[in-house]
């Protein structure tokens, strides 16, 4: 019994170009607009002499302050082996400590240090003259608009991420 060919003419494919109409094309998007701000931020991290990854796990103990190694992983979208790595690094730079927890011998907290903060200060201020050409084709209010969008798909109002 022969199947006939898939109709080509009906099915949208992904293929990551503008006027992609498959349900793949928001993810395509994201990826791309994601692989564009990560360069554009790497390029403000890197004379500070630390990369996005080291950048993202500041951040979390910034927003949240000394935070076990398995959370801050989860976090990050890391894995074990990924966030023991930037962990080390942050650790070998002087940016955080690991420090025991009271009651479980096994569990490391990780906390920012002083100099961490300076240096998150210091991202930021590396990146402001940056910021323009991240949003350079966008014009005046679109980027408060894609900010908002972006809020609302990164942090969905019923809480499921």
């Amino acid at each position: 019994m022969a199947t006939d060919p898939p109709d080509r003419t009906s099915a949208a494919r992904a293929t990551d170009r503008p006027g992609d109409a498959s349900p793949f094309a928001l993810g395509l998007l994201l990826r791309r607009a994601h692989w564009h701000a990560a360069a554009v931020m790497g390029e403000a991290l890197r004379p500070l002499g630390i990369e996005l990854r080291h950048f993202a796990v500041l951040i979390v103990l910034v927003n949240r302050g000394p935070t076990v190694q398995r959370d801050l992983a989860a976090a990050t979208g890391s894995d074990k082996a990924g966030i023991m790595r930037v962990v080390d690094d942050l650790e070998r730079k002087g940016l955080a400590v690991r420090k025991a927890v009271p009651g479980d011998r096994r569990v490391r907290e990780v906390e920012i240090t002083p100099e961490g903060l300076e240096l998150f200060d210091a991202a930021h201020a590396a990146a402001e003259p940056l910021v323009d050409r991240l949003a350079g084709e966008l014009g005046p209010g679109e980027v408060e608009r894609l900010s908002d969008l972006l809020t609302r798909l990164a942090h969905p109002a019923d809480g499921e991420a």
